[in-house]
């Protein structure tokens, strides 16, 4: 098997999420992860019989602690080491890695960060947790390790790569807002992840109207107010049967691509007061870590390589046209707030750009 094979990055991603330690290889060396998430004190304790394993966080949740101003935290996106200390168990690495109690608990420590010995594994270690759905957080020993999964820092990447994305089936369905529509199902080898495309209408030779479309749980199916994710797709859909031809992409990349968990998690801050960028910021995650060139692989799956595209982010218009999409129009797409949601669209037009 190819050391960028992207199944084994697979089976590390189980791994974690099941507690059990992962091996990841580089060009220098390898290095041994835990999640914080999903360990106990069973296996902590077989992992690092020693109680010598540092801890590994994300520069953004570094920050909020106070650790990214001294000079081995001061690099911003990559991976921050946090030296083990003898009071540095499982309970108070929780404590670092979740922001849940953080306006109980402000001021934690004293901690110090010690230099990466391997910043791609560390930075793929990361990678794996989020990919996992898990806080971005992992205890971490120099040297591969007995047992577990095994990967390297090559497999991650290639998980990551959307190129292996291919159609895995397709099937005429009518919908409220169009009776004539096709519904198509692309999946990658090693992601079970299933995106999927809805083209309505009938292919005319022009560009179609295009909606890249999150998956929100929440907004999507349960009718939240805290988003305007529920409105925009029904009103996505009415505009582009409105046209007569046209792409909803349905993305499988909740909460931003942090997943549902780490989601609701934000949701948890923003009831404490912080907005929608800080909560992710607190969890340790980018401001957005959604991966737009999932888009562009199935449209270019489905033959269209012009289009014009339904949004206010520009982030989607740049992430399109860095994958080979020419987006020859942006359309906006205007809906009212509520009172749930006010503060949240004001904080995407202040804070991430989104235009109208």
């Amino acid at each position: 098997m190819s050391g960028a094979d992207p199944r084994a990055a697979a089976q590390a991603i189980d791994a974690l999420r099941r507690g059990w330690p992962v091996t990841i290889t580089s060009g220098a060396g390898a290095v041994t992860i835990l999640a914080v998430e999903t360990a106990d004190d069973i296996r902590l304790a077989a992992y690092d019989a020693d109680g010598s394993a540092d801890l590994l966080l994300s520069s953004h949740r570094a920050t909020v602690l106070k650790l990214a101003n001294q000079r081995d935290a001061a690099t911003p996106g990559l991976p921050v080491r946090i030296e083990r200390v003898r009071w540095l168990d499982l309970p108070a690495a929780l404590a670092l890695a979740d922001p849940a109690g953080d306006l109980a608990t402000p001021l934690k420590g004293p901690y110090r960060t010690t230099p990466l010995t391997d910043p791609d594994a560390a930075t793929a270690a990361l990678a794996l947790a989020r990919l996992a759905g898990l806080l971005p957080a992992v205890f971490v020993r120099d040297g591969a390790g007995e047992g577990g999964a095994t990967v390297s820092t090559a497999a991650v990447q290639a998980y990551e790569e959307p190129t292996n994305l291919a159609i895995a089936a397709r099937a005429r369905l009518p919908v409220t807002a169009a009776e004539k529509a096709e519904i198509v199902a692309f999946r990658g080898p090693a992601d079970s992840t299933e995106h999927v495309a809805l083209i309505i209408g009938t292919p005319d030779g022009t560009p179609p109207l295009v909606r890249l479309h999150s998956e929100c749980l929440t907004g999507d199916v349960l009718g939240s107010l805290k988003c305007d994710c529920g409105p925009q797709l029904a009103e996505a859909l009415r505009e582009i049967a409105g046209v007569g031809w046209g792409i909803l992409l349905y993305l499988r990349q909740e909460g931003r691509g942090i997943g549902l968990v780490n989601k609701l998690r934000a949701y948890a801050l923003q009831d404490q007061g912080f907005d929608t960028v800080d909560a992710n910021l607190r969890l340790g995650f980018a401001i957005d870590a959604r991966d737009f060139g999932v888009a562009a692989r199935m449209l270019n799956l489905l033959g269209q390589e012009r289009i014009r595209l339904l949004t206010n982010n520009p982030a989607k218009v740049a992430g399109l046209e860095a994958r080979g999409i020419a987006v020859v129009e942006r359309l906006p797409l205007a809906l009212p707030s509520n009172p749930h949601n006010a503060h949240y669209l004001d904080v995407k037009r202040d804070r991430t750009g989104h235009l109208l």
